[in-house]
């Protein structure tokens, strides 16, 4: 978990890990090998943000299944992805809806899946739950949590909130 003020670098850090920013000095490493030089789609890394960034005129189905798609994976490799991961966040019975139909926390869900489809081996969260309300925030933790336990995968979680840091000071 990285927390600071909004201007001190979380952010930036993140997209160094992400490979859409420049390392201007020392090493990254991921699993032991040096990353500094590796491309951003060769990292094995999914980044979900604080805006969902999700394609409205898709469905959920769509959103979650359009990464697996540029990158030509067989479609009953992507179906299997997609209705395990609807499964994990409870979007099943959304799956043929569009984001407009969807509230806050439903559309914060979706574009977690499209990064949990990808089974990346490192998930960054930018701020993933700013734009929630108080109460769908600690509800989103608490599944933000859980999935971190089932995927038992690397996670960065970046916010500038102290009070949404200090449940997972423990870890996530």
């Amino acid at each position: 978990m990285f927390v600071g003020p909004s201007g001190c670098g979380k952010s930036t850090t993140l997209r160094m890990i992400a490979g859409l920013e420049e390392i201007s000095g020392g090493d990254l490493l991921i699993d032991g090998k040096r990353m500094n030089d590796v491309p951003a789609k060769a990292r094995n890394i999914a980044m979900v943000f604080q805006n969902y960034a999700l394609y409205p005129h898709m469905t959920v189905y769509d959103n979650m299944a359009f990464g697996l798609k540029m990158q030509k994976i067989a479609k009953e490799v992507i179906d299997e992805r997609v209705n395990w991961a609807a499964q994990i966040l409870g979007l099943r019975e959304y799956l043929k809806r569009k984001p407009g139909a969807l509230s806050g926390g439903q559309r914060q869900r979706v574009a977690l899946g499209r990064a949990i489809v990808r089974e990346a081996g490192v998930f960054l969260m930018d701020e993933p739950l700013s734009n929630l309300d108080a109460k769908l925030r600690v509800q989103m933790r608490a599944e933000i949590s859980k999935l971190h336990q089932k995927l038992n995968t690397t996670m960065i979680y970046v916010t500038h909130d102290q009070t949404e840091a200090r449940p997972w000071r423990r870890g996530l």
